[in-house]
């Protein structure tokens, strides 16, 4: 394998995938990886010296295409699945991955016995079932002004890739996703979708039809409810308590 020269520099990048494509485009010419990658919002360490890496499309396509092309699709989407997670230092370990990748091909895939290989493939395991989860939990809330409302609060950034799911199943609804620890939002208007800064979204309350379907869910929810069958620790395995505070049979009437 090629050996890549360490660098004691930061890079400092927009946060954007294609940004950190860009830093792949410019490790791989240049035969150099950072010591660090950092977004825009850090703490600044005086003893470090910092680079900023504008993002460049045209370097981050190319990036991409080889990727497809020279190692995998699925090298590809472990990349974009582990850059979607709260790992520490992800886009150091995706530099890293992809530059590895580069150099083996398509044996990346199945080089387990890597300890960053193995790292990566089971944080992709991690966000892609925190994405599947959230596509059965997610519980939609119909508002006064007609778009459908949904509350989020994931470990990952799996917001776009629930945008995806949800607009594929409902393509003739306006509908908000809303990540309010992340402080984001998807909007999507039945043509097309955008992911804003939410830091203080307000929305309508919620229609009449909505507040008489959430009445009627909740009378049935505890009405079936049998108390000497609870049984708290099978249930926080289907539903991690921590979804909990997003699902209508939990939120009090009145509350929104």
């Amino acid at each position: 394998m090629l050996e890549w020269k360490s660098i004691d520099t930061c890079y400092i990048y927009d946060g954007s995938f294609d940004g950190l494509l860009t830093i792949v485009f410019d490790s791989y010419l240049s035969k150099t990886i950072p010591s660090r990658i950092v977004s825009s919002e850090f703490e600044m360490d005086l003893f470090c010296t910092y680079q900023t890496i504008k993002t460049n499309d045209e370097k981050a396509k190319r990036i991409y295409q080889g990727i497809v092309k020279n190692i995998s699709y699925h090298c590809l989407s472990t990349a974009y699945h582990v850059f979607l997670s709260n790992l520490p230092n992800k886009e150091l370990d995706i530099v890293h991955f992809l530059l590895l990748g580069f150099e083996i091909g398509n044996k990346i895939d199945h080089f387990l016995t890597n300890d960053l290989v193995l790292r990566m493939e089971k944080t992709r395991k991690r966000v892609f079932g925190e994405y599947h989860r959230l596509c059965g939990l997610l519980r939609f809330m119909k508002l006064k002004n007609g778009m459908f409302y949904a509350k989020i609060h994931p470990d990952n950034n799996v917001l776009e890739l629930l945008g995806h799911h949800f607009i594929a199943r409902l393509p003739k609804e306006n509908l908000i996703l809303h990540d309010p620890t992340r402080e984001l939002a998807l909007l999507y208007n039945t043509k097309e979708y955008t992911i804003i800064e939410a830091k203080n979204l307000q929305v309508t309350s919620l229609s009449e039809e909505e507040q008489y379907y959430q009445n009627l869910w909740n009378c049935f929810y505890h009405a079936i409810g049998i108390k000497e069958r609870k049984n708290a620790k099978l249930r926080m395995q289907f539903m991690p308590k921590k979804y909990w505070q997003d699902l209508i049979e939990h939120v009090e009437q009145n509350s929104f």
